[in-house]
C-alpha cells in the first residue's frame, strides 16, 4: 500500500510543481507571476504579479532584480493632465490584511534592455526576486505567455 501511495505521489509530484505558480515567505502570499510573449525589437519586459499580505501589519516591496536584465524597476501607472503615464517608484506598500495587484495599467515590474531573450518567448519562465523590508528576499518564476492570463481576477484565491 505504502508503495503505490509513493509511485503515486511521485507521479503526480511534476504536475502538481507544473501547475503551482504561487509562492509563500511569512505572511506574504506572491500568486501567478507572468509576462507577456513581446516582439524581438521590444527594449523592455513587464512582469506582474498578485502579492496577497495574510499579515496583520505592513510589508514593503522595496526593489526587484533579475537575472535577465541590469535594472529592474517598479512601475505605476498614474493619470496625469488627462493622460495615462508611467512612473518609477522606489517602493511600493502592502497593507497589512490587502491584496496588491501589479498587472497592466498598473503597478507593474519592468526589466530593462533584458539580455536573454531566448527566456522571453511563451511558455518560458525567468527569476525575478522580490525584495521586502520585512519578510525579505522572495524569488519567483516568472511564467511568459502569449497573451495576459484570462482569470486575472484577484479576488478569487485561497489562503
Amino acid at each position: 500500500m505504502f508503495k503505490n501511495a509513493l509511485l503515486l505521489a511521485t507521479l503526480l509530484l511534476p504536475a502538481t510543481f507544473a501547475i503551482a505558480h504561487e509562492y509563500t515567505k511569512g505572511d506574504l502570499h506572491i500568486a501567478h507571476p507572468w509576462s507577456q510573449e513581446l516582439p524581438p525589437n521590444a527594449p523592455n519586459v513587464a512582469a506582474y504579479f498578485i502579492i496577497h499580505n495574510n499579515g496583520s501589519s505592513d510589508d514593503t516591496l522595496t526593489g526587484v532584480d533579475s537575472p535577465i536584465s541590469a535594472e529592474a524597476q517598479l512601475h505605476e501607472h498614474v493619470h496625469k493632465d488627462g493622460l495615462m503615464k508611467m512612473q518609477q517608484v522606489q517602493r511600493v506598500d502592502i497593507p497589512a490584511g490587502k491584496d496588491l495587484v501589479f498587472a497592466p495599467s498598473a503597478y507593474h515590474v519592468m526589466l530593462l534592455n533584458p539580455t536573454d531573450r531566448s527566456l522571453l518567448t511563451d511558455g518560458k519562465r525567468f527569476p525575478l526576486t522580490l525584495h521586502f523590508a520585512k519578510a525579505g528576499d522572495v524569488t519567483v518564476e516568472v511564467l511568459v505567455q502569449k497573451q495576459a492570463p484570462e482569470n486575472n481576477d484577484h479576488t478569487e484565491h485561497s489562503h
